[in-house]
């Protein structure tokens, strides 16, 4: 406890020379600074990964359900109405995700064929998203036509548009049977549809290549007989998604996999939180070196304390006394540093989310997002704390040792 007074008082205290109190002051805001910094930079990265789930709500859904011993769901239709009944679960729905060649206008393309529900709300939330057209698969008062949903990178590659002006033709390899070399296009199945709507999800992968169609053309341009690629599961607002996945996992059975939202898209958040704790690494680096500050400062005071020192040995403090005064005075530079530095993040990020003050470069007219989005996140201060906090006691523990030097 003495050893800790004497710290407190040294840390406030106004020191004889002035070059202390400046190189101080100097020390405690260049670590201030550094924790700033890294506070605002994992809030960077939280803020692009929120941003990436959300724009995922359209792409995947809440839960899928896949094969974990082939390629294809046997019995799924069937699979689909257990998976419905589940506490928890608003829908469950088969999806078709295949590889076709799509010709409009003497222009073809591969294309990503996902065969779904004509129901709107069934499958993937594209309504908001829908750019040019109306989306739908399926026409009441015309039957007998099938219509497709294209994604804007086919729309543009394809020169495609909704309406009536030509159709959209889609062949697939013949899965199941016998080839006939005298006939080359008996090897494939094909199948015209009207394109109904041009849509945007604001996903580079499925905006590129991706056309869906109701799910009975698809069953049929790749020879699928009540089978499916996957298991589309919506789950009701306010549940406990953990809970339902867990049921919808015990009902799907052990042949099954399921998946979250999250880890539909594990790879993609996994190099995020690489990239983030990465530059959390360099950025310690830096914290690192503008904490040499304090052996500076702590040079400087244990040179002006020199008669101090002696009194108190001469009053029966022993050397490790000494160094217990020191070192505590080191690790409050730091420790006082790091706070303001946390508090100076948190400000920054917190005008940041709410204003919006740093803005992205480009034309704001093209872009769905115009400043550089942020998140705040608890675990994130703390582990900023707890390395401010260890560097300052690293740093005060060496210093100390040259309070028993002079």
């Amino acid at each position: 406890m003495v050893a800790l007074r004497i710290a407190l008082r040294y840390l406030f205290a106004k020191k004889s020379h002035n070059a202390v109190n400046v190189i101080s002051i100097v020390s405690t805001v260049g670590v201030a600074v550094a924790t700033a910094a890294i506070v605002c930079v994992l809030s960077v990265f939280n803020g692009f990964t929120d941003l990436s789930m959300s724009r995922l709500s359209a792409v995947s859904p809440d839960i899928k359900v896949i094969s974990a011993k082939g390629k294809v769901i046997a019995a799924a239709d069937s699979l689909a109405r257990v998976l419905s009944s589940v506490r928890g679960v608003e829908s469950a729905w088969t999806l078709i995700d295949e590889q076709a060649l799509a010709i409009y206008h003497n222009r073809q393309i591969p294309v990503r064929v996902i065969g779904a529900s004509v129901k709107p709300d069934s499958t993937l939330a594209l309504m908001p998203r829908v750019i040019d057209g109306e989306y739908m698969l399926a026409d009441t008062m015309f039957t007998g036509i099938n219509y497709a949903a294209v994604s804007v990178g086919v729309a543009i590659q394809l020169g495609a548009r909704p309406g009536y002006y030509d159709w959209l033709a889609l062949y697939a390899p013949r899965r199941i049977g016998r080839i006939n070399p005298a006939n080359p296009m008996d090897a494939f199945v094909s199948d015209s549809l009207c394109v109904s709507a041009v849509y945007e999800v604001e996903d580079n992968d499925f905006d590129a290549s991706t056309v869906i169609v109701p799910i009975d053309v698809a069953r049929n341009l790749f020879d699928y007989t009540g089978e499916a690629s996957s298991i589309s599961v919506t789950l009701d607002e306010g549940c406990d998604a953990a809970e339902v996945e867990k049921a919808v996992s015990a009902a799907a059975g052990s042949d099954m996999l399921v998946y979250d939202r999250l880890r539909q898209n594990e790879h993609s958040f996994r190099m995020i939180a690489v990239e983030k704790w990465i530059t959390f690494a360099m950025l310690a680096f830096i914290l690192v070196i503008a904490s040499f500050n304090v052996v500076s400062t702590m040079s400087m005071l244990i040179i002006e304390k020199q008669e101090n020192i002696s009194t108190l040995r001469a009053m029966g403090a022993t050397d490790g006394m000494v160094k217990r005064i020191f070192m505590l005075e080191g690790w409050f530079i730091s420790l006082l540093g790091g706070a303001a530095g946390l508090l100076l993040g948190t400000v920054l990020v917190l005008a940041q989310q709410y204003g919006g003050f740093i803005k992205l470069s480009g034309d704001p007219s093209q872009m769905t997002i115009t400043s550089y989005p942020v998140s705040l996140q608890p675990l994130d201060l703390l582990a900023v704390g707890l390395l401010v906090a260890f560097t300052g006691y690293l740093f005060g523990y060496l210093t100390s040792w040259l309070s028993t030097r002079r």
